[in-house]
């Protein structure tokens, strides 16, 4: 016969709440009489079924530490904000200032761009404008001034274009090493033409148009002898062509501002280096190939 205690301990199971089948999950234990194993499989069931549990919490712990690194990561990137994205709780009065002024170029520069395309308002004059900027091009100018060179005859007009020659490759090298530096877009997205990429004119600042014309304008009204109309179109012609880069969209008001700034310190630095007839000849020798020292 049974003992008292099995008989207590048995009918304690059957009162108690956890025995009932709905919370025999939370106790770990098989439901009695739910399979064909018998009384011999109930131990083992048991015995695995809490087995379990710890082994799925071991699998999760070991799935939840392997992305540790690559969550922190993602949890501490979201926090952080770009630059340009953070705003600065107290600005200096300088930089509200330039912020303010680039805005106000950027604006002006874009809606000035009335020839960036042919469906922009003013794009059946794009041709006509695209013609006037070549005029204003380095390229074009360093070919027409060695046309020029090699049909001179005087020795003043020689050393006139050599000293021009000179100032055109410092200017189309000085611009773009400067725009190599700052690298600033310019207000329209704009493919360089072929005769960009050779004058390595990729970036917005400066503007590479202006400062050639303003340069070259200074140089030929102080070197040569022209008529007061001739004087004002040529003045003309550097304003027209420093605009009609603002006009395309490739380059902004500031941009121009500074390109006619740097031709004039173009101007200034070869006034100040400049080249006298006899070395204008020395180089005019070397580069013909009949340059002779010992004769």
């Amino acid at each position: 016969m049974p003992s008292s205690y099995n008989m207590r301990s048995r009918a304690r199971e059957r009162n108690s709440v956890l025995s009932r089948p709905e919370f025999l999950s939370l106790n770990h234990q098989p439901l009695r009489g739910g399979g064909g194993g018998g009384g011999g499989g109930g131990p083992s069931e048991s015995r695995g079924s809490a087995r379990r549990p710890s082994q799925n919490k071991h699998q999760i712990s070991q799935q939840s530490e392997e992305p540790t690194d690559s969550g922190s990561k993602d949890r501490r990137e979201p926090g952080r904000m770009p630059e340009e994205d953070c705003m600065q709780l107290n600005p200096s009065f300088k930089g509200i200032a330039m912020n303010s002024l680039l805005a106000i170029d950027i604006c002006l520069s874009k809606r000035m761009g009335v020839c960036a395309y042919t469906s922009s308002p003013w794009g059946g004059c794009r041709s006509m404008v695209t013609l006037l900027a070549l005029t204003g091009h380095g390229i074009t100018w360093i070919i027409g001034t060695i046309v020029c060179l090699t049909r001179s005859n005087t020795l003043a007009g020689q050393e006139v274009l050599v000293n021009l020659l000179l100032a055109l490759i410092l200017d189309v090298m000085t611009v773009a090493g400067v725009q190599r530096l700052v690298k600033r877009r310019g207000p329209w997205e704009m493919t360089p033409g072929f005769l960009d990429c050779i004058a390595m004119d990729f970036y917005s600042f400066p503007a590479a148009h202006a400062s050639r014309a303003a340069m070259v304008s200074k140089f030929l009204l102080s070197h040569l002898v022209l008529a007061v109309p001739l004087r004002i179109l040529l003045v003309l012609w550097a304003v027209l062509v420093g605009m009609s880069q603002v006009l395309l969209g490739k380059h902004h008001l500031t941009d121009m501002v500074c390109g006619f700034a740097l031709g004039m310190f173009h101007f200034s630095l070869m006034e100040t280096v400049w080249l006298s007839s006899s070395t204008c000849q020395t180089l005019i020798s070397i580069s013909t190939l009949s340059w002779s020292p010992f004769f």
